[in-house]
This record gives structure tokens, sequence and C-alpha cells, in this order.
């Protein structure tokens, strides 16, 4: 825990660089816009969309349809989970613009002051980073259509999306992270070194998601935060390599 905690603490230290700032905010920036225009612009097809599929159910469907209190509730609760579920969708759409452009960015300024002593060995590209964001985002996408019937357990969509958030934040920050220092054994082996820990970065990320305001730069310092663990992790790593030759 200790580590995770670093990592942020140094993600948020390198905000005062120049350029940092703007790249953090951006991509959650563009992709709230995006998202909002598209859902206001089809709100009423989805409002009908979902009347029709409350009528439609087995059992209950009949009774909402002839219960016009019932059916204005029962569609609340529809309008309150179409919001619930383009946050999510923000954030994946923010997550993909961070990986895929912003955060390589971000690293070239990083790496410079704070890993100038780590070897470059470019075990990745950056178009292996945006084919690593888009398999990431969409894999995701899977998994939370997968997981809708499970959103109406109370609770539940609040826990599934943590998860599945945290999942998305490692599975496609840690790529870009290494791409540039880590040479093709290490971009793989480093992850799985530390699967547990990186998981425990994605999942602080993923709750800063769900804080209002805070949720405008939690793609991008989550990724900052990545690019700091691991490359410390790395350090370390590079350290013990050198150390194993010597001897």
């Amino acid at each position: 825990m200790k580590t995770i905690l670093i990592s942020y603490f140094s993600a948020a230290r390198s905000l005062g660089r120049p350029g940092i700032l703007w790249h953090l905010m951006w991509p959650t920036l563009l992709a709230a816009v995006i998202w909002t225009v598209l859902l206001v612009m089809s709100w009423g097809s989805l409002v009908s969309v979902g009347s029709g599929l409350i009528t439609g159910l087995p059992l209950v469907g009949g009774w909402l349809a002839s219960s016009e209190g019932a059916l204005l509730v029962a569609l609340l609760m529809f309008k309150i989970g179409l919001v619930m579920l383009a946050l999510p969708i923000i954030y994946v759409t923010a997550a993909f613009l961070v990986a895929a452009v912003a955060l390589p960015l971000m690293l070239e300024k990083v790496a410079a002051t704070d890993y100038a002593d780590i070897a470059r060995r470019s075990g990745g590209s950056q178009l292996g980073s945006v084919w690593n964001a888009l398999t990431s985002v969409l894999q995701f996408l899977v998994l939370l259509v997968l997981s809708l019937p499970l959103w109406l357990i109370p609770g539940a969509g609040l826990l599934i999306s943590l998860i599945l958030t945290a999942w998305l934040n490692q599975r496609a920050f840690r790529y870009d992270a290494l791409m540039a220092h880590a040479d093709k054994l290490e971009l793989k082996a480093l992850p799985a070194e530390h699967s547990s820990g990186l998981f425990g970065v994605g999942l602080l990320g993923a709750a800063m998601a769900h804080v209002p305001l805070i949720n405008l730069f939690a793609p991008a310092l989550s990724g900052l935060a990545f690019v700091h663990y691991l490359l410390s992790a790395l350090r370390v790593a590079r350290q013990r390599e050198n150390i194993i030759e010597v001897n």
C-alpha cells in the first residue's frame, strides 16, 4: 500500500512540470463533452426504449403499464441508470485518450527528470500503445455489458464499476509506462511480477473516478501513477540485474 500511495504522491508532484496539467485535464473534458452531447441528442429515444423494456418485463410488466405511479418510478430508475452508465463510458473514453495520446507525452517529460538514469531499451512503440489502449477498451466494454444484469442488485453497480475500472487502468496504462524504457521481456515480466500492486494503483484511480471534480483528473493522474510505480520497479530490477552480473 505504501508503494501505491508513493506513486500517486509522485504523480501529483509531476503536475508542477510545464505542460503536464493540460494533459491531465483535456482527455476527460473531451470525453465528457462527446458523451453528454450524444446522451442529450438520443435521450428521448433511449427513454422510449426503456419504457418499452419496462412494460415488456415478464410478470410485472403488465402491472407497471397499468399503474402510472409505478411506471413513473420505474422510468426514473431507468433514467438514473442511464446517467450512471454514462460515467464509466466517459471514463473509458478518457482512459483511451490518455493511454493513446496524453500519457506517452507526459512520460517523456517525467522520465527526463525523474528517471534519466534508466536506460531506454524501447520494447514498445506508439502503435503498440494505441493497439493496447484499443483492445483494453473493447474488453472493458464487453465485460461491462456482460455485467449489466448484476447492476440491478443494490450496491452491485458501484462495486462492479470499481473493479472493472481498476482492471482497465492497469491493463491500459502499464504498457505506456514501460514502452520506452523496458525491453520486450521486461515489458511482459515486470507487470506480471507486480500484478497485485498494479491492481491497487488501478483501484485507487477507479475510486477517484467516482469523486466529483477529482474525476476530471483521475484517468491521467492514474496513468502518471503507473509511470512512477513501474519505472521505479524497473530501476530496482535493473539494479538487481547488475548486482547479479557483478557476482
